[in-house]
């Protein structure tokens, strides 16, 4: 029987960076009232003894350098050691640069700040997919039969959210938002290729949900 340990911890992974990312929907005024999409449970309530959900319990995501970011240094380049006075101190010495409003949840209605906001629900919803997929369907399939997990991938993922969260300046956000988006791309593109030379029904099952996932990250 092949180990779970590396999915498990892709799965551990991603839920910090979905927990990251669904805060920063908030502040966008997108987590509240009657109409907002809400997640089908919550990261903190794992149960320990179900399948795939065994890892660590998550700690709330940090905005400073995570252990185990060595792998992705770029994305931590130590920006957590200044607090957010400073750095809007510093985006207004650079004059000229355009700022996200704040609070977030009451920023203008632009065409390009809509389309942010659509990205990020986007995320938030292909993130909840994947993380659903891999405990119900790959989990099953990678205890039965062993195939590649490519840890680093939801390793950067995660650090690039909790870069993301940082921004003030509207074009490093847009950035780093497009940064994410291509590496949860990446990530459903790698576990598809995965199962591709694996042709039991189950394998089928979970390459369909996976090219689904795909299909609704379009190109940002």
């Amino acid at each position: 029987m092949a180990s779970p340990e590396p999915l498990v911890a892709c799965i551990s992974h991603q839920m910090v960076a979905l927990q990251t990312l669904q805060l920063l929907q908030q502040q966008w005024g997108l987590g509240d009232g009657p109409g907002a999409p809400r997640s089908p449970w919550d990261p903190d309530q794992v149960s320990a003894d179900a399948l795939l959900r065994s890892g660590p319990r998550l700690a709330r995501p940090g905005l400073g350098r995570e252990e185990g970011s060595g792998d992705r240094g770029s994305w931590n380049g130590g920006s957590g050691s200044s607090s957010p006075e400073v750095e809007v101190a510093q985006g207004a010495e650079r004059g000229g640069t355009e700022l996200l409003p704040f609070p977030r949840g009451h920023g203008p209605c632009t065409l390009a700040w809509m389309a942010m906001r659509s990205a990020l629900a986007s995320m938030v919803d292909s993130t909840l997919e994947l993380v659903s997929v891999e405990q119900t369907l790959l989990g099953p399939l990678q205890q039965k039969r062993s195939f590649p997990i490519h840890l680093k991938d939801s390793i950067e993922f995660r650090n690039i959210c909790s870069h993301l969260a940082l921004q003030i300046e509207v074009q490093q956000f847009d950035r780093d938002l497009n940064a994410a988006h291509q590496c949860l791309k990446t990530i459903v593109k790698k576990l598809i290729q995965s199962l591709a030379n694996l042709s039991s029904d189950a394998h089928v099952v979970a390459c369909a949900s996976l090219r689904q996932i795909l299909q609704n990250l379009p190109d940002i």
